[in-house]
């Protein structure tokens, strides 16, 4: 009961995405499969019939060589079409789910932690949008629509051969559905292992292989590169040997069908001889029971690859299904109401249940600018995440409008630079992003660059110097429509003359906006007009501006 509510979710988002085209598309392959065997059939009793009936001038004449020329070349061209039209609706089918799985799992990982889980596991997360999705892509294509037309190629062997002797009929097609299908489960169950084993030790290979590429400075600093390397290898080696055992199996799979093939070719030869002899089946017909008995086991063959792959798709679809989950794709609800509230918060950090934050409660009002203080590992950091939903809170609500997180931290991409503006507002034209940059006092620069706008960045904002790369984000903060603006120490790279133009560009553009601020510099915290103090987790102090105690705390944050 438990493995079927787990796959449920994707099944259902799979299957019912597009299911008139999913039905369409194997109901075409079985179509397709049928006319082959149709063709086949008809084309070796009309060559037969045609040979017998040469034999003698009256049967000659009386033979009708027209009706089943008409009928070969139908089934041709209508197998031609039906194969060209099975592909286009069943990858069409097909990518159209895929597609909206993607949405899903997007949806799915859009809750808080999503940011720093991206940042713990990239390789994780990328590997579940490319090779798991494409194992369900596996499982339509390679496994089910084999399948279904596997079993109707089976019953229509045994209908044709059952018109002329049922028990031939009866005894062909529970041969097929026994050998064709128990061939296909062994294959699927001996195959699972080592199928698993290739799925996760390529995950781990491309998840080592980028820390060995990101982090391979402080590998040899710490005198762990060699053994970096060494573990590559033996996942390296545990990839092999996977696939070994995935390729003897195809062989093994190969070869079983081979001799159920010919041992079906062979036990209905000896059906239809002996009937032959008996004079209850005339030569042409017996020819075509033998041709339907050999194109019959083929479409099973078609099952191997699918096979081979069924342990990948089990493990696709175990890994996708938490995230496809209906219950967790309701969006966080976002307040209208301005400002921000905090009612009895408490925190830990991502990936842990131990509490850095304790019964928070604050309040700030539209327009109102706070800036949080205390020591390194206070939890302003936290409450930042918390406030930007970024991170769900143990306890305790959160009531806040759309915010903006700006931190020291400047995440370009690989793109123009349109483009990497328009991550704040997909709809901005370009005099709206004209605007943003000259408001960041960038804009003289991009225009001296020969591509303008368009030009592109390199991975990571390759391209842009330290200052360039941070006045661009703070030009993408000033295009987010938010109210409020979640600062974590925004200025802590820059250097002093840098740090103060970016801050009065902050104050010249945060009118009517709320302002929190996590900071231990003494210029960040002068945009704000209280100071909450942090320790261990709590708030300890509220300070007003204006007030001896603000003053006094203001001067004994760091200068620049």
């Amino acid at each position: 009961m438990k493995n079927s509510s787990t796959l449920n979710p994707v099944l259902r988002q799979l299957l019912l995405a597009q299911p008139g085209k999913l039905i369409a598309g194997a109901a075409l392959a079985a179509l397709t499969v049928v006319a082959g065997m149709a063709l086949l059939g008809l084309s070796g009793w009309f060559i037969t019939a045609t040979s017998i009936a040469g034999l003698h001038a009256s049967t000659a004449m009386l033979f009708d060589v027209f009706g089943p020329s008409a009928g070969i070349r139908l089934l041709a061209i209508g197998r031609t079409g039906s194969r060209y039209a099975e592909r286009l609706v069943t990858h069409d089918a097909t990518f159209a789910a895929l597609a909206s799985i993607r949405v899903q799992l997007f949806r799915g990982w859009s809750r808080p932690e999503a940011a720093s889980r991206l940042l713990r596991q990239p390789a994780r997360l990328l590997f579940r949008l490319t090779a798991d999705i494409d194992a369900l892509e596996a499982l339509y294509l390679r496994l089910l629509v084999p399948a279904f037309t596997a079993v109707c190629a089976a019953l229509l062997a045994g209908v044709a051969l059952g018109v002329m002797q049922w028990q031939l009929g009866l005894g062909l097609a529970i041969w097929l559905l026994a050998a064709g299908g128990g061939i296909s489960w062994v294959v699927a169950r001996r195959a699972r292992r080592p199928a698993i084993v290739r799925s996760r030790g390529i995950e781990k290979l491309r998840s080592s292989t980028i820390d060995l590429v990101a982090g391979q400075t402080d590998l040899v600093m710490a005198g762990r590169i060699d053994a970096q390397c060494a573990a590559l290898a033996r996942i390296d080696v545990s990839l092999a040997q996977a696939d070994v055992a995935l390729q003897r199996l195809e062989t093994t799979a190969g070869a079983a069908y081979g001799v159920a093939g010919s041992v079906t070719l062979a036990g209905v030869l000896l059906a239809v001889a002996a009937l032959v002899q008996q004079q209850a089946m005339n030569v042409p017909l017996a020819v075509l029971a033998l041709l339907i008995a050999l194109t019959a086991v083929e479409p099973f063959a078609g099952l191997r690859r699918g096979a081979l792959e069924a342990g990948r798709m089990l493990l696709a679809l175990r890994r996708l299904a938490p995230r496809l989950d209906g219950k967790e794709l309701a969006p966080p609800s976002v307040d209208t109401a301005p400002g921000l509230r905090l009612e009895h918060v408490s925190a830990a950090h991502a990936g842990s249940h131990i509490a850095v934050l304790h019964d928070i409660s604050l309040h700030i009002g539209q327009g109102e600018r706070v800036a949080l203080i205390g020591p390194s590992g206070a939890g302003k950091s936290t409450l930042l995440a918390i406030a930007a939903r970024e991170l769900a809170p143990l306890a305790g609500s959160v009531h806040a409008p759309r915010a903006c997180l700006f931190t020291q931290r400047t995440e370009l991409f690989q793109d123009s630079l349109r483009d990497n503006l328009r991550l704040a507002d997909p709809t901005a034209d370009d005099a709206r992003l004209w605007e943003a940059l000259h408001a960041a006092g960038l804009d003289d620069e991009v225009r001296a660059l020969t591509g303008g706008l368009d030009t592109l960045l390199g991975e990571g904002g390759l391209g842009l110097s330290g200052g360039q790369a941070r006045r661009l984000a703070l030009a993408r903060l000033f295009l987010h429509e938010s109210t409020v603006w979640l600062l974590d120490e925004a200025t802590e790279a820059l250097n002093a003359q840098a740090a103060m133009d970016v801050l009065q560009r902050l104050r010249a553009r945060c009118e009517g906006r709320s302002l929190l601020i996590a900071t231990h510099l003494r210029r960040e915290a002068a945009l704000a007009d209280r100071l909450l103090s942090i320790r261990d987790g709590r708030i300890v102090g509220d300070l007003r501006r204006g007030t001896r105690a603000f003053e006094a705390a203001l001067a004994g944050l760091r200068g620049d």
